[in-house]
This record gives structure tokens, C-alpha cells and sequence, in this order.
């Protein structure tokens, strides 16, 4: 499997299980602080082939996706869910998922819109369906980002980011079906 676009990873260790499991070209952000030097590498690589940003389902990995997100608009987004991406000494990131589930998230990108959209899935969505608080809602928001490939984020950022990758309500309601079974 080849893949045209640039990948950005956090770090060496993600390159090679990237590399392990397609053919692909990475940028790696050295960690969560990504430096003005890496920004511009990404902004070059996304004018000229494209961008898919592939951090850890983690807070530096998320805050990475953010500043990324930030600077460089209408980047694709490829996510790994936590129990693919986790080792037996409880250490999580893309380098320890099998190139089966790396062939996964990458053919499941999902792109970030930047023109207007009306929105389909409203806070008032998310509290219906038990997403944003009482028992197991955090469960619900994890097994969620999985189904709709979204990854995991609190209730605030889910709807940022169902709204961002432009989640239809049949798309959201299929999976909650999916989800209640």
C-alpha cells in the first residue's frame, strides 16, 4: 500500500512502524513543543502532496494534531484506537500497533473541512445520547471515535470534531446503533 500523501508522526519509532506497514514519506515532530522548522515542512509538504497527521490516541498526541490542525488547515486525519497502539507494559503510541491496524487508520482518514458546512449534530445531540456526562459516558465517546474513526476526545472536542470532519446525523445515529448493540 503506498500513500502519497506526507505523514506526520511525533517521532523515529512511529516512522518505522509506518514504513513497516506501507509505503510512505513522514515528517516527525520530535515530541509535543513542534518547532517553527517542522511547521514549515508540513506547510511544504501539504501545498505540495498533502498532509495526514497520525499521532498517539494521547494528550501530547492530540495537542500535536491541534497545532498542526491550527497552522496548516484541511489536513487529513488518520486515527489509531488506544487498544491497538498499546504494549503489555502499558506504553502507548503508534509504533506499537501492527501494520493490520496502521493499513487501517490510514485507509479511514477522515479530512478536515475549512469551508462553511452547516452542522448537523448539536451538544444537545451528545447529551441525548449519554456522550458528555454521567456512567460510561466517557466508554461511549471512546467506542464512538472508533466506530466513526474520529478517535477519542471529550465531549466539547467531539462535537468540534464531528462538526470538523463534517459527521452526517445518519452517519452519527448509525453509530450509535451500533454502539447501544
Amino acid at each position: 500500500m503506498k500513500i502519497d500523501e506526507v505523514i506526520v508522526v511525533e517521532g523515529r519509532s512511529d516512522t518505522v512502524a509506518i514504513k513497516r506497514a506501507v509505503e510512505a514519506d513522514t515528517i516527525e515532530t520530535n515530541g509535543s513543543a513542534v518547532g517553527e522548522v517542522v511547521l514549515k515542512q508540513i506547510e511544504l509538504a501539504y501545498k505540495r502532496r498533502g498532509v495526514i497527521i497520525f499521532t498517539d490516541p494521547d494528550y501530547p498526541g492530540n495537542r500535536i494534531r491541534r497545532i498542526v490542525s491550527e497552522r496548516v488547515p484541511g489536513c487529513k486525519h488518520a486515527f489509531i484506537p488506544k487498544a491497538e497502539a498499546v504494549r503489555a507494559n502499558r506504553s502507548l503510541g503508534v509504533e506499537h500497533a501492527s501494520d493490520e491496524a496502521i493499513r487501517s487508520a490510514l485507509l479511514a482518514v477522515r479530512t478536515e473541512t475549512i469551508e462553511s458546512f452547516e452542522h448537523q449534530i448539536t451538544m444537545e445531540d451528545l447529551m441525548k445520547a449519554n456522550l458528555v456526562s454521567g456512567a460510561g459516558a466517557r466508554k461511549k465517546r471512546e467506542i464512538l471515535g472508533e466506530r466513526l474513526a474520529i478517535g477519542y476526545a471529550n465531549g466539547k472536542q467531539l462535537l468540534k470534531r464531528l462538526q470538523t470532519f463534517r459527521i452526517t446525523a445518519d452517519e452519527f445515529n448509525e453509530a450509535l446503533k451500533e454502539l447501544d448493540n
